[in-house]
């Protein structure tokens, strides 16, 4: 069991998670028996409309949430163990929805510094996890900069360099580009596939725009608190009718590919990318 285990990064358990509604009286279920396995190097997408349990989820992955029954574990770590926490936020960190509420310090280069001092790394070799950070988001020239200054999409990027100076080996994204227009959400996306192809850090991506998941190895669906569709985006986006029904978009071309499919054009339903589409119809 031990050696199948180590290749798990994130490792749910019969997961429920109740949470007392304001008046404190009667208890929500946020989280019902929700069994997932993310492995290591994975680019995990976790999609869902407002309110389907898609963010409460992400909080049990660092330890922010603890389970009300069920476990949930990181790298093995069990999350409801207060002597684990400090490891586990250290494997798994977290990127929120609004960059502004992440940023601390009035230059980028001091904000990306900020984590490895508090966990007493040496200055020279926070200076190289500085640099390495703001390299691989693609914001070196930016160092010296006000935060102030950036737009919504590097500032983002900064966030990430944040955590990323910290060496985790998962990277969780709650809504990262929510806030973001078009092109600030494609920088911020480009990036963590980056991060995930060439540093092989474990992502897992919580979204509610299709076409961000597109490039996932693995998608979860979530609906009411359970997960509801799993598999990869070939498996899971195909279902038009289903994901429909549960209130989400397809990408653009697999709802043009079901559409086609229905006027009797016999092509593949499990197109995802134009360049797929111009191929089939073309032939």
């Amino acid at each position: 069991m031990e050696g199948v285990f180590m290749e798990n990064m994130i490792n749910t358990q019969n997961l429920i998670f109740r949470y007392k509604s304001e008046e404190g009286k009667d208890e929500k279920e946020a989280l019902s028996d929700v069994n997932i396995e993310i492995q290591k190097g994975e680019f995990v997408a976790i999609i869902g409309h407002n309110g389907s349990g898609k963010s409460t989820l992400a909080k049990h992955f660092n330890s922010l949430l603890t389970p009300t029954s069920g476990k949930v574990f990181v790298k093995g770590m069990d999350t409801s163990d207060e002597k684990n926490l400090w490891n586990i936020r250290q494997t798994a960190g977290m990127v929120f929805q609004n960059p502004d509420n992440q940023i601390v310090a009035t230059i980028v280069e001091e904000d990306v510094a900020f984590g490895p001092e508090n966990l007493g790394v040496e200055p020279k070799e926070i200076r190289r996890r500085v640099d390495a950070a703001l390299e691989a988001v693609s914001m070196t020239q930016y160092m010296k900069h006000g935060p102030h200054l950036l737009s919504g999409g590097q500032k983002q990027r900064v966030a990430i360099a944040g955590v990323l100076a910290m060496k985790p080996e998962c990277i969780i994204l709650d809504e990262p580009t929510a806030m973001l227009d078009p092109s600030g959400r494609k920088e911020v996306i480009d990036t963590i596939k980056r991060l995930n192809k060439e540093e092989n850090i474990t992502i897992i991506l919580i979204t509610h725009y299709m076409e961000e998941a597109v490039d996932a190895d693995k998608i979860f669906v979530m609906e009411d608190g359970k997960v509801v569709l799993s598999g990869t985006p070939r498996e899971v986006f195909p279902r038009v009718e289903e994901l429909k029904r549960l209130g989400l978009d397809v990408p653009q071309v697999t709802e043009l590919a079901y559409e086609l499919r229905k006027e009797g054009v016999d092509i593949p339903e499990d197109i995802l990318t134009i360049e797929e589409m111009v191929v089939q119809l073309c032939q």
